[in-house]
């Protein structure tokens, strides 16, 4: 359990919280635009850290001052091997006891397992939810639950009064930035009880477009020609920002009408947020229903 580096990660506005990976290398979610393989200790093939279930008690014991603590910012919580090894799952029920609040960040409807624990904690779950169509998913997420699966987990959780966060991010230009696909998708979260919506633009890391060209070469020629003045900060592609800013005021405009809040991750737009990208603010008002037993 380390201190979430935010400095690592250009134009971050997330608050101090700790982060716990239970799991380091290559996510069998297999997202083709995973910025995960740019840190060495993701690059190679799977590895459940099996230690961790054993060490977490110890480690969240001693841990002072009691942050939120986030599940995880680089490889999946709860891909597929959690089924067998439930490391995550003894990390929260480690967290839980000490009285951590818990950051869910995933793309699995395995998450709705640990309803039980969840349900007892403050916690907030963050669902990725880039797009309705089922081709771009196989494409882009092909180890990950297709999105219907994702879209029903998040309507569980809210169901149990569990906060929800979706996460439209990355908007990929000329794939999943139609405005009609985007303001129905918008539509589905609210639909679903989603509390909050955070969007970001894709910011390609090395090897994205070699792994696109190996699947679809057409695609990545398009994509290359769109980021072909993409500007690279901490090893990051970003957009010019006037392109950004279009693509992200789109989507915050639908959320709004839709009556949730909304945050961009990592655009420096932050005058566009109206709440905290990670779903921090509904930490304490989750804590507000628990202490009223409601």
């Amino acid at each position: 359990m380390s201190r979430f580096n935010a400095p690592r990660y250009a134009y971050c506005t997330c608050p101090p919280k700790y982060n716990v990976n239970p799991y380091l290398g290559r996510c069998s979610h297999q997202c083709l635009y995973c910025y995960a393989v740019k840190f060495p200790s993701f690059q190679d093939s799977l590895k459940p850290r099996l230690r961790l279930a054993e060490e977490i008690g110890r480690m969240a014991a001693r841990t002072r001052p009691k942050l939120p603590v986030m599940l995880s910012d680089t490889t999946d919580p709860y891909q597929p091997a959690e089924a067998k090894h439930q490391i995550t799952r003894r990390c929260l029920e480690a967290l839980v006891k000490e009285g951590f609040p818990i950051l869910i960040v995933t793309k699995s409807d395995l998450v709705l397992r640990d309803l039980d624990l969840l349900s007892k904690a403050r916690a907030v779950v963050s669902l990725t939810v880039t797009s309705l169509d089922e081709a771009f998913a196989r494409l882009m997420e092909p180890g990950a639950p297709p999105p219907y699966r994702r879209l029903k987990a998040l309507r569980r959780l809210a169901e149990a009064g569990i906060p929800t966060v979706a996460r439209i991010d990355p908007i990929i230009p000329g794939l999943n930035d139609k405005p009609d696909d985007l303001e129905h998708l918008v539509r589905k979260l609210r639909d679903a009880g989603v509390k909050h919506v955070t969007a970001s633009t894709l910011k390609p890391v090395r090897g994205f477009f070699q792994r696109l060209e190996r699947l679809n070469p057409k695609l990545a020629g398009s994509l290359r020609e769109t980021y072909r003045e993409m500007k690279v900060i901490a090893g990051y592609g970003y957009l010019p920002l006037h392109v950004r800013k279009r693509i992200v005021s789109m989507v915050r405009g639908y959320v709004l009408r839709e009556g949730m809040t909304f945050a961009s991750c990592r655009e420096n737009l932050q005058h566009l947020n109206t709440s905290i990208c990670d779903g921090t603010a509904y930490l304490s008002r989750q804590e507000s229903l628990l202490l009223s037993g409601e």
